[in-house]
């Protein structure tokens, strides 16, 4: 398996695209964590809107200017003007050491040999409730809302960030996460995990392409939050064989982005 997987890692690297849309207007800023001891830099983009109106964030791992903050930044940026989607901030963390961030433990040798370091997604996660939240909400206005979005191995985090820490977003769109993880832990654990987790409430997005080490467990996951999931836990699942893994986060972003975040009518600025 490590081959496939190895294969689908590289497909997946953030930024890899032969060609990124105009990046809109945007913030950037370095925030010096503490909990990762280092410098992050963060992109945010602001939509066409009153600033003195507060609006939902949406996260994203994979962030970065080089990454996927670009192509995300403007589909957000054209749906809004467009009156498709609700006016939003995207909030773009920039990797530094990605596979180590996006990754949980793993007692799988197969998979510790991906990168140096890997595993430290707890560290990940708090610097994102504790320092970068905070900091978001301290220069912005906003609702309170919280949603995040990504692929592959960021798929990943926001699928074990929604079993490990669930009320810091209520919204995840993960596209193909890597749920082969530490032999797909998170699928097979999750029933059980459900069963204690009876206000879990949100809405998430799993899609998921022509993917052998991905499809198998990411219908597993998705049956079983069919079957177990808790009541206010809204659910969508989208396979898509007709996607790959490097195709499927800029073929299906606006769509997932418009379900979550659909604008009112009469929203939007009417250009196109």
């Amino acid at each position: 398996m490590l081959p496939a997987i190895a294969a689908l890692l590289m497909a997946a690297l953030p930024g890899t695209a032969s060609a990124q849309p105009a990046l809109p207007a945007h913030d950037s800023f370095v925030i010096q964590s503490q909990r990762l001891q280092e410098a992050r830099t963060i992109n945010v983009y602001l939509p066409p809107a009153d600033a003195a109106t507060a609006h939902p964030v949406l996260y994203m791992p994979d962030g970065g200017i080089a990454e996927d903050f670009p192509h995300v930044a403007a589909t957000v940026d054209a749906g809004i003007r467009a009156g498709r989607i609700a006016p939003l901030l995207v909030v773009g963390i920039e990797n530094t050491q990605r596979r180590r961030d996006m990754t949980g433990p793993t007692r799988v040798d197969s998979d510790r040999r991906i990168a140096p370091v890997v595993g430290d997604s707890a560290a990940f996660r708090a610097f994102i409730a504790e320092e970068l939240v905070p900091e978001i909400e301290r220069r912005y206005r906003t609702t309170g809302s919280r949603g995040i979005i990504g692929e592959s191995l960021a798929g990943l985090f926001i699928v074990e960030t929604l079993f490990e820490q669930p009320t810091l977003f209520d919204t995840w769109i993960a596209f193909s996460p890597s749920l082969w993880w530490n032999d797909a832990a998170l699928t097979r654990s999750a029933g059980g995990r459900l069963q204690g987790m009876p206000g879990l409430k949100g809405r998430m997005l799993l899609a998921w392409g022509d993917e052998d080490t991905i499809g198998p467990h990411a219908q597993a996951l998705s049956d079983t939050v069919k079957r177990a999931g808790p009541a206010h836990l809204q659910w969508q699942a989208l396979p898509r064989p007709d996607l790959r893994h490097d195709t499927i986060y800029t073929a299906l972003e606006a769509m997932a982005i418009e379900r979550m975040y659909p604008a009112t009518p009469g929203s939007g600025d009417g250009r196109r």
